[in-house]
């Protein structure tokens, strides 16, 4: 097994050590519960990535936004250049889940948009774990949803090596089987393609392709390739391909759950039948009868997730399989940000069940859908083995639960202080932020703005835009991957003010940022809390020059406990940098690039004049357009018809935003 090695110029500083060595010295004890708590920019991220290089265990971090696990990922895979760092999160761009609302009679069917890079990392992470131990996945909330068994998901790997005795019709069923489609015209992942005696592969979690050279019954010679290109990067004595779904199954189980599902189907068709409900028992034998005819078919049909318990083979009400069942049991879990993120875990299991009932009792699912949901709160306490609690407010729960809460990691390595924090009155306070940003903008610094609704952050936005200012927005209806960019944009110097609602809070890491600007911070609610304040006010904790400034008209409880909070935080850092001569520094962070699965052949074409497609004007569009059309015309002449497909959907995408 590869060790856990930190390959990283940062040495431990501050309260970073005792920090440490009292979070190792618990697990080492055997205690469940521990809790880090540490002021923004303390490093809490590199303190928990020296507990995990010393216990040696693999580790699954759970984050509360997509954002900010993206964030995290991309710092573990700097400390950790040489291990495994996956990615898991909730592969939608859009979802929109199957519901019933009894009231108007409205049907709402299923409808998603999957994200490819994200769909590919969930697999690299599952894969990850079933090959290795030394992994560390970085996970939002979709960690604790339903996922197939993890007993069948490694039973189906079909693992091939040169010299293989391997009939080629054999691995094409096999492929079949675990959910591969063949496309011999568009080469995309989860596909495979046939040629004589060669098998190109494209795995759904690999960022390469493999070719299958065979010879006769055996395999002669595996190859990596490049999918687009066809470039062959490098010979491979073995290749495991994982299956294509997380919900494969063996042909035995499959017939087993069919069986189990028509039992199940009969009981309920006599149950609505024998109360009169002879509507939802037409209904459900209609759209049961025809998902069992795609099973036996194809082996899939559309919300197979809600057959899930079948699948499985588990009893009725039992939990369902999630990626924590892929762990070993003497996994360590890390909750950042624990004072938002374990209400969230505690809250996904009702609005689930409350939405699934509806469509049991009205006959447009059986009752076994019912177990096709996340965990409840006390199933996921129970699959814990030990965790840590990271967060700079730690709610009740954890303080309860911890029987160690570790000394406060308030000393920042860089000798940054907690920002100084300037209440003004709301009159005149546009005028007021224009002066102030132009003002940071000046300085080479950036700004972050938080509003209480969507409605607000849009209409400042376009103010902003109008006084000549590069301003965007950030919200929850921008897809996961574009806020990653955003972010990045801004630590670039793209645009200098972005303004959000509650995405500008816990974990949000732009050293950049020298102005925080909270409106309407006397307000009552969840996003002007003491919690949510002190959050907010260390988004300029990361930069020598950050300062906070509230607008407001009366001064709240909230908000004099969260000024008090961090006008002590910055006595005890003052009093720590005079003792020990430092000197503030701003956090310097390389702007990385946005986390993806593979990068494509026309990366180079992501910018256009220094541009995102994103920002492009109306004729920079046009031109950018021309320049793509010929270099798929220039692509389906050298026939890299791939290539040239893949220009022509971007070509396409580029299109509408015309």
């Amino acid at each position: 097994m590869s060790e856990f090695k930190i390959v990283s110029p940062f040495q431990l500083m501050g309260d970073q050590p005792e920090a440490v060595d009292q979070l190792v010295k618990g697990i080492q004890e055997g205690k469940k519960h521990q809790t880090l708590l540490g002021v923004t920019g303390s490093g809490k991220t590199f303190t928990i990535a020296n507990v995990i290089k010393q216990i040696q265990k693999p580790t699954l971090v759970i984050s509360h936004n997509k954002t900010l696990a993206a964030q995290l990922c991309g710092e573990f895979k700097e400390f950790f250049p040489n291990n495994a760092v996956e990615y898991f999160v909730s592969y939608y761009d859009y979802y929109q889940p199957e519901a019933y609302v009894p009231s108007t009679d409205t049907y709402i069917e299923k409808d998603s948009d999957i994200n490819d890079e994200i769909e590919k990392l969930r697999h690299s992470a599952t894969a990850a774990l079933s090959e290795r131990k030394d992994v560390i996945i970085v996970a939002s909330v979709s960690c604790i949803y339903g996922l197939g068994s993890p007993v069948d998901y490694e039973n189906q790997v079909l693992s091939l090596r040169p010299g293989m005795e391997k009939n080629r019709d054999d691995i094409l069923r096999k492929l079949i089987e675990i959910q591969y489609t063949r496309n011999d015209l568009g080469f995309e992942r989860g596909c495979f393609r046939v040629r004589g005696d060669v098998v190109d592969i494209y795995p759904a979690g690999a960022e390469h392709a493999v070719r299958v050279e065979l010879f006769g019954d055996e395999i002669e010679v595996i190859k990596e390739m490049n999918p687009v290109t066809g470039e062959i990067m490098g010979i491979r004595s073995h290749v495991s391909i994982f299956p294509a779904s997380h919900y494969v199954t063996s042909k035995e189980n499959m017939e087993r759950a069919i069986v189990s599902i028509e039992e199940e189907l009969e009981e309920r068709l006599v149950w609505f039948r024998d109360r009169g409900k002879l509507l939802e028992a037409q209904r459900l034998e209609q759209r049961t009868r025809y998902d069992l005819e795609m099973l036996r078919e194809v082996g899939m049909c559309k919300g197979i997730e809600n057959y899930s318990r079948h699948m499985n083979g588990l009893p009725a009400g039992m939990r369902p399989y999630t990626l924590i069942d892929y762990f070993p049991k003497d996994f360590l879990l890390v909750i950042d940000e624990s004072h938002v993120m374990l209400p969230q875990l505690r809250g996904m299991y009702a609005g689930d069940r409350s939405r699934k009932m509806s469509l049991v009792e009205y006959g447009f699912r059986l009752p076994s859908a019912l177990d096709n949901r996340p965990l409840q709160f006390d199933e996921f306490e129970s699959l814990v083995d030990q965790a840590v609690y990271i967060s700079a407010t730690p709610a009740l729960y954890e303080r309860e639960k911890s029987e160690h809460v570790v000394a406060q990691q308030v000393i920042r390595p860089t000798g940054l202080l907690d920002p100084e924090i300037d209440v003004r009155k709301t009159e005149g306070q546009i005028d007021d932020l224009i002066g102030e940003i132009n003002q940071v903008s000046e300085e080479g610094g950036r700004v972050l703005v938080t509003t209480l609704t969507k409605k607000m952050s849009e209409s400042l936005t376009d103010y902003l835009k109008n006084a000549g200012i590069k301003v965007r927005y950030l919200h929850s209806e921008i897809n996961t991957l574009e806020r990653m960019e955003i972010i990045r944009d801004l630590r670039l110097g793209v645009f200098n003010v972005l303004v959000g609602i509650n995405l500008l809070r816990e974990g949000l890491d732009i050293p950049e940022v020298s102005l925080v600007v909270i409106l309407d911070a006397d307000k009552q609610g969840f996003l002007r809390t003491e919690t949510s304040l002190i959050q907010t006010i260390g988004r300029a904790a990361r930069n020598a020059k950050g300062r906070v400034i509230l607008y407001a008209d009366g001064m709240s409880e909230a908000m004099e406990k969260a000024i008090s909070e961090t006008e002590r935080r910055r006595s005890i850092q003052q009093a720590y940098n005079i003792e020990h001569g430092i000197t503030p520094k701003t956090i310097e962070k390389s702007v990385r690039a946005v986390i993806e699965a593979t990068r494509v052949a026309e990366e180079s074409d992501e910018y256009y004049k220094g541009k995102s497609p994103l920002e492009l004007t109306k004729k920079e569009l046009k031109d950018y357009i021309k320049r793509m059309e010929a270099e798929m015309q220039e692509a389906a002449k050298d026939l890299q018809f791939e290539r040239a497909a893949q220009l022509r959907d971007r070509i396409l995408e580029y299109k509408a935003r015309l």
